[in-house]
């Protein structure tokens, strides 16, 4: 069987028939493997076709540090977590998960790929001060620049959003053609691809990101574009809700992040801080997208070890008891945590109000900044939108095979509840919801996906030549990659 998008079997993982083949001095056969790349929001993810997980996680953030007339751009975890005078964050993904800047996206991605998985460019000796500028050695090193690319014997297969743009769909091609040297290359659904990875061809698969919620069906390998649904409710709209949180307590809670501390003194929950903190000199402060990066990470840890989604029921309903679910939350077992200038606290019903209105958006917080959600934002109107618009006779199996994937949907008990509302929703169909135990294929679902595509041995027709770009251009990417 051909193992294309639309076949009626998702690709198995037994099958791995990985690569290309590669002709070595010998005349023997090398296997030459695909690369996989992932990017998204919050990460770029970049591996080898045919392994387990990406070896290749970069942040989707990237440092601007002003230099003269132009801006110097650091890539990578370190750079961007580390205070250097007037550092900016940016990030080429705008949060509805299309590129903006192409041009730092070619960079950043060009990292993620040559950091961990193949080698850099070779820099140039005429900037490395042992050397005069001459024009046979400038000729010489263009002729290098032109030999060395990150991809020139690997074939590259990278996602795209189920809502991508055509010039979203055209232009990654050109780069890896053009830029990178890639000798065949192929766009494939994120939804897709997480449906591959749980070993299913048809699946409604629930994406839960940093920044977007998506629902899309998936038929037969196909993604139903008709059925596709996406929310901005996810990780960055739960964290913008502890904002609300922690500034509208009384008192105030604090939340400064570790690179402005310089000591603490452990002091007692609800006690104020007893901190040291660290100062700037003045026109040398980083930029405050820096803070709100650092306090991100704060708020990360909160939501992986505090925020709970309450059940049974809705938080602002009442239970069989007749008291309200609210009054329920605050007598249960409160977690604490400790913000990164020692000040610690007890959360109670502050852990499930966080997230609450991802079901019920009656239980948002708002302010001027953040205005209350719409309704038909929340996840079971995001799944029974994208319900209505498929044919009715698939509707049944679909809502037996819900895969629920991506980062923030590691927060505890979301996939009981979703169950419960879903059931609700749709009293006489089965519903089964499929989401990975484990940390890391939750997160790098679609990556795996992709893996398991691109390293079978029936896939090799698939993928669109050098030869086959040449001919037709970008617009091949349209009629190939359905």
């Amino acid at each position: 069987m051909t193992a294309t998008q639309n076949n009626t079997v998702a690709p198995n993982a037994a099958e791995y028939g990985g690569g290309m083949k590669k002709k070595n001095d010998a005349n023997k056969s090398d296997e030459i493997s695909a690369l996989v790349l992932d990017p998204g929001y919050s990460v770029v993810r970049g591996g080898f076709a045919g392994e387990d997980v990406p070896k290749s996680v970069v942040p989707s953030f990237y440092g601007i540090i002003p230099s003269g007339p132009e801006s110097k751009r650091l890539y990578g975890e370190n750079a961007i977590h580390t205070p250097l005078p007037n550092i900016e964050i940016g990030n080429p993904i705008s949060r509805n998960g299309i590129v903006e800047d192409w041009e730092t996206a070619t960079n950043l991605w060009e990292y993620a790929i040559t950091s961990r998985l193949t080698n850099a460019k070779p820099g140039n000796p005429m900037t490395n001060g042992l050397n005069e500028k001459t024009d046979d050695l400038q000729q010489e090193m263009e002729g290098v620049e032109m030999q060395e690319r990150p991809l020139e014997e690997n074939p590259l297969l990278m996602t795209e959003t189920g809502w991508n743009t055509g010039k979203g769909r055209e232009k990654p091609i050109e780069i890896a053609m053009e830029n990178w040297g890639a000798p065949a290359f192929w766009l494939a659904r994120s939804g897709v691809l997480s449906a591959f990875s749980a070993g299913k061809a048809s699946a409604l698969v629930v994406d839960i990101g940093a920044a977007s919620t998506s629902v899309i069906p998936v038929h037969d390998g196909i993604m139903l574009k008709k059925g596709t649904t996406r929310s901005p409710l996810a990780g960055n709209y739960i964290s913008d809700q502890l904002r609300l949180i922690f500034s509208t307590s009384q008192p105030p809670i604090p939340m400064t992040p570790h690179y402005l501390i310089n000591s603490k003194t452990p002091v007692d929950a609800g006690a104020p801080s007893q901190a040291t903190y660290r100062t700037f000199p003045a026109g040398t402060e980083p930029h405050p997208s820096f803070r709100a990066l650092q306090e991100e990470r704060i708020l990360t840890e909160f939501k992986e070890s505090v925020v709970s989604v309450w059940s049974p029921g809705r938080l602002g309903g009442h239970n069989q008891q007749g008291g309200t679910n609210l009054d329920h939350a605050r007598t249960q077992a409160a977690r604490p945590f400790e913000m990164p200038d020692g000040y610690n606290q007890l959360f109670g019903e502050e852990r499930y109000r966080a997230v609450e209105s991802l079901f019920d958006v009656k239980m948002a917080l708002s302010d001027a900044a953040h205005p209350l959600p719409s309704p038909n934002q929340t996840l079971p109107a995001l799944i029974q939108h994208s319900l209505s618009q498929v044919d009715v006779d698939i509707r049944p199996h679909l809502l037996a095979n819900i895969i629920v994937v991506g980062g923030s949907s590691l927060i505890y008990g979301l996939n009981e509840r979703l169950k419960q509302e879903l059931e609700a929703l749709y009293p006489g169909p089965r519903v089964r919801i499929f989401s990975p135990g484990n940390v890391v294929e939750r997160k790098f679902s679609s990556w795996i996906g992709g893996s398991i595509l691109a390293s079978l041995g029936t896939f090799h027709q698939m993928w669109i030549s050098k030869k086959e770009y040449d001919e037709h251009g970008p617009g091949i990417v349209e009629k190939r990659c359905k």
